[in-house]
């Protein structure tokens, strides 16, 4: 079959690698596995054979079909089941109720669409106990990154936000059919969210994050006064924390973030557009 390129469709052929994707969920005996995009059933007979119950999510209504015809004719197969639905319309506290556990999450994801099933994931995250995720290697980078370094932005403190992320391996584009034009990586992502730990909201903690990293050559003090913030307020802020004022968001640790939020609030700050009239 054809693959579709709109479709960011690369299909993991290397035995070896297929191996360690699935060895990398641990022990998923009696549990309930989600995998994203299973394409031609590479890795989808061996989590099947390990998995009580395998949900497969597949848009192509072309290779769920053939998918189908293929894994359900074997015995060890008989706890699959193959959705053809897009995973961004998937309802996984419905799928995590049906099983009375959390998921695990596998999944080699389209290019195009990853950053999108990230935040679906983390969205999800109260259903979820872990992702075993196949990405482009840059993305990977980004996702993994710490603060200080080249990669570390909104996406790292985001994702790391919902538990900690371990970049595991490197793929080669040999080890895709056909392969594509970059690396892929592997990363596994354990959903622990640390929102009440930093004692912080979820979305309007998530809101102030996207005003510290708006641009990112600018300082937090730049960025917090063009989103608004009173330059009183941002320097007392800055000072409470013991943060530098020309510090840059990427420099940072999620913690520093939180306490900032934390003295933006004691000074009563808020952006204009947020202020009493």
């Amino acid at each position: 079959m054809p693959t579709r390129p709109r479709l960011g469709q690369n299909f993991l052929h290397n035995p070896h690698a297929i191996q360690r994707v699935v060895d990398a969920l641990g022990n998923c005996a009696g549990r309930t596995a989600v995998e994203i995009g299973p394409g031609r059933g590479a890795i989808t007979g061996l989590l099947a054979a390990r998995c009580a119950r395998l949900l497969a999510i597949e848009l192509d209504s072309e290779l769920a079909t053939q998918l189908r015809a293929e894994l359900h004719a074997d015995p060890a197969a008989e706890t699959l089941t193959v959705l053809t639905q897009d995973v961004l319309q998937f309802d996984f506290a419905a799928a995590s109720a049906a099983a009375g556990q959390p998921l695990l999450v596998v999944g080699n994801l389209p290019f195009y669409i990853t950053s999108p099933i990230l935040l679906r994931l983390a969205a999800a995250h109260a259903s979820l106990e872990l992702a075993v995720l196949m990405v482009q290697r840059e993305v990977a980078d980004r996702v993994a990154a710490r603060p200080g370094s080249r990669d570390y932005g909104l996406l790292s403190v985001t994702a790391q936000l919902y538990g900690p992320v371990e970049l595991l391996f490197t793929l080669p584009p040999s080890a895709f059919s056909p392969p594509p034009k970059v690396h892929s990586a592997v990363l596994r992502w354990r959903f622990a969210p640390r929102f009440a730990q930093l004692a912080v909201p979820e979305k309007p903690f998530l809101a102030f994050l996207r005003l510290l990293f708006a641009q990112k050559r600018k300082t937090l003090a730049n960025n917090l006064r063009a989103a608004g913030f009173a330059a009183a307020d941002v320097a007392a802020a800055l000072a409470r924390t013991a943060i530098p004022l020309q510090a840059r968001a990427e420099s940072l640790p999620v913690e520093d973030f939180a306490a900032l939020w934390h003295a933006l609030h004691a000074e009563g700050a808020a952006p204009s557009s947020e202020a009493a009239p």
